[in-house]
């Protein structure tokens, strides 16, 4: 039987991975998109966890990289959920790399990607509400209603069924576009 709600602790999960040449560029940093499956890895155990079925990704809402990780650095991961909806949760993920060597640690990677859990047929299923026992866990889920807010905003503009440039004539001015 699944629960109606959950704690945040409770769906929480950490994973560590040592970056290998073969993960890197020409330059000896870690490919972000090797960074990207990663992140899609964690997001849907996290969700999973918390939700008690199979997820899937339904958008990467941002993903900032903050500091390129060398080869052979420790990468470690922490995903959480930060909102749930009724069937959707978005999932905030944080990057640490470190130096095993020196034991120096930085901050590279803030992600959060939205997950909707799904019935074997396909379907989404309600989700477990979220229990918040702290102030950062509240911060984060007032951040992610913010978040959610704007995306459906920005959506909203520019599914707008009468676009027209001619509207934004003087938003060209201010880049370094050619109007032929």
């Amino acid at each position: 039987m699944t629960k109606e709600f959950k704690t945040v602790k409770e769906s929480q999960v950490t994973i560590s991975e040592l970056m290998l040449p073969s993960h890197s560029n020409f330059n000896g940093k870690i490919h972000g998109g090797y960074v990207l499956s990663l992140l899609d890895q964690i997001a849907f155990a996290c969700a999973s966890k918390h939700s008690g079925e199979y997820c899937v990704t339904a958008s990467v809402d941002t993903v900032d990289f903050l500091r390129p990780i060398d080869i052979g650095e420790l990468v470690t991961m922490k995903a959480s959920v930060n909102y749930v909806g009724n069937t959707s949760m978005v999932i905030g993920i944080r990057v640490e790399a470190e130096n095993i060597q020196t034991g120096d640690v930085k901050h590279c990677n803030s992600s959060y990607i939205t997950m909707v859990a799904k019935d074997k047929n396909g379907d989404s299923v309600k989700i477990p509400g979220l229990i918040l026992e702290d102030e950062n866990e509240k911060r984060r889920f007032l951040k992610s209603v913010k978040r959610i807010k704007i995306k459906r905003h920005r959506s909203d503009e520019f599914n707008e069924t009468d676009f027209s440039s001619e509207k934004y004539l003087e938003e060209f001015s201010s880049y370094r576009v050619q109007i032929v």
